[in-house]
């Protein structure tokens, strides 16, 4: 099995995407709008900010989850009990940032999530009927004037040699959100899991827009749409000593949207950070 990027502008790319979704939980997309100019001064100013210590005066808010997560308190996997080796930066729009990131980060939330919420509706139009009748609301809407959709700043440091013995950069895990958008990282390591159990590594080319459904979807769509599980697996030789930088933008619903009989928005979120041990 192999990725295969769809052309975001061919005639059928909505329908191919969707259909990708279902069967393994992932869509490729290439010739898409996220610009790799814009993305390049997000990981060098990312880069920047990790490497000071401006860092900690943004130490993240347990409520908000807005601001700056150390190692120390960085998540443990669901069913891990090894914390994964990063830190990262959590931006919302009404969240603490400084002006260094800020300046790079503003325009790109906006892009990315007027983009994701296109693809959302591309779900929408293109989900069967017998799977549309489980959702609550249009899933266009569930994302309307939402304030919770976060883009991550992920900073995946050097590895040291000191590292917790079994800890990788990401444990596998699935997202929690509805859709997440992902461009490429400046290193490799991202893998996925086929529908065989197989990881499938992600081309660090950034040609291709890496999509991928989280469980919010999953539970909206009664498991017609599977959370992708994945991975960021550690680097050998002398690519140890290399930092790698990724921006996923996770697309989150209201709080008080219904995503099945189980749960809210806010009522799976909740859980799910709990699992983490970050809220």
């Amino acid at each position: 099995m192999k990725l295969i990027a769809i052309d975001y502008h061919a005639d059928n790319a909505a329908e191919a995407f969707v259909e990708s979704l279902h069967q393994t939980g992932f869509g490729v997309l290439k010739n898409h709008p996220i610009r790799q100019q814009k993305v390049d001064a997000i990981y060098a100013a990312g880069k920047a900010f990790f490497d000071s210590e401006e860092k900690h005066q943004y130490l993240y808010d347990k409520e908000t989850q807005d601001g700056y997560f150390p190692p120390s308190v960085s998540e443990v996997a669901k069913g891990h009990k090894t914390k994964d080796i990063k830190e990262y930066f959590h931006y919302y729009p009404w969240g603490r940032c400084p002006q260094s990131l800020k300046a790079h980060l503003a325009d790109y939330y906006q892009q990315t999530t007027d983009f994701a919420a296109e693809l959302l509706s591309w779900v929408e139009a293109h989900s069967p009927e017998d799977v549309a009748r489980h959702y609550r609301e249009p899933l266009s809407n569930m994302v309307k004037n939402s304030q919770q959709t976060l883009l991550r700043v992920l900073h995946y440091p050097p590895l040291t040699g000191t590292e917790e013995p079994g800890a990788i950069r990401a444990a596998a895990h699935e997202d929690i959100n509805l859709l997440t958008i992902l461009p490429a990282a400046n290193e490799p390591g991202l893998q996925v899991k086929s529908k065989t159990g197989e990881w499938l590594d992600v081309p660090c080319d950034f040609g291709n827009l890496i999509v991928n459904i989280g469980d919010m979807l999953q539970e909206a769509s009664a498991g017609y749409f599977p959370s992708t599980t994945h991975r960021v697996i550690n680097p050998q030789g002398a690519d140890q000593s290399k930092s790698r930088i990724s921006l996923p933008l996770f697309l989150h619903p209201r709080p008080e949207v219904v995503l099945s009989e189980r749960h809210t928005a806010d009522s799976y979120l909740k859980e799910r950070l709990r699992e983490l041990g970050v809220k």
